[in-house]
């Protein structure tokens, strides 16, 4: 499993030459603020471990109490460097949080961190690209109705025939979306048990599926509004 932090690796001080561990935010010699400069990642800078079910309240915490200690009216008649740490600090801390308080952005991130997947837009990219083979038949069944309900709208069937159509073909998108979610917080618990770089794999498969299947609602839903 991975380790939660990067101790063992010195951040070098600006103002007095010292060394800080990675996830430190203030000199322990002479208390300035450090540039952010070498950092460990999200979790680390959080002072969170690697743990993909994290207390929300308690990641809450610590975003308040760290956007106390960097902002920037704090440091407002220091040196420019201080300035600009905090500001470099409080712009990472908002990242952190953003990222780590959302569940399916907590994976996403801790797959980037730990090599098993790229940026949003090649997931993206896979995603609409090719077809998850689990969801083949799911697939392959709404485009024939997708076809259908089009060729019904062409030729001018009622409005609430057409919607009610679609409705049924949301229905077991919405099921498969489920069966998801239901697997990767089960997938989440487990790596948080044991770790285990075959669950991220898992977990990575099930996010790009998850992301196909929020397209094919997406869809739906355009169809709907059409």
């Amino acid at each position: 499993m991975s380790s939660s932090t990067s101790g063992s690796t010195l951040q070098v001080c600006r103002e007095c030459g010292g060394g800080a561990p990675i996830d430190v935010h203030f000199c322990p010699q002479c208390t300035k603020i450090l540039s952010l400069g070498r950092h460990g990642d999200y979790f680390a800078f959080l002072g969170l471990p690697r743990k993909l079910n994290l207390d929300t309240a308690d990641l809450e915490r610590r975003f308040r109490d760290l956007s106390r200690q960097f902002h920037p009216d704090y440091f407002y008649n220091a040196a420019p460097a201080e300035r600009r740490a905090s500001l470099e600090r409080s712009s990472y801390l908002n990242d952190a949080y953003r990222t780590l308080k959302d569940p399916i952005g907590r994976i996403e991130y801790l797959l980037k961190i730990e090599g098993l997947t790229g940026g949003a837009s090649e997931r993206e990219g896979s995603s609409r690209a090719t077809v998850p083979p689990s969801l083949l038949e799911e697939v392959f069944a709404l485009n024939e109705e997708l076809d259908e309900i089009r060729g019904q709208r062409a030729s001018g069937a009622p409005r609430d025939q057409i919607a009610a159509r679609l409705e049924r073909a949301r229905r077991p998108i919405e099921r498969k979306r489920e069966e998801h979610e239901r697997d990767v917080k089960a997938l989440a618990v487990k790596w948080d048990a044991e770790g285990d770089r075959a669950i991220l794999e898992a977990l990575r498969d099930r996010i790009l599926e998850r992301n196909y299947i929020s397209n094919l609602l997406d869809g739906i839903e355009r169809e709907l509004s059409a």
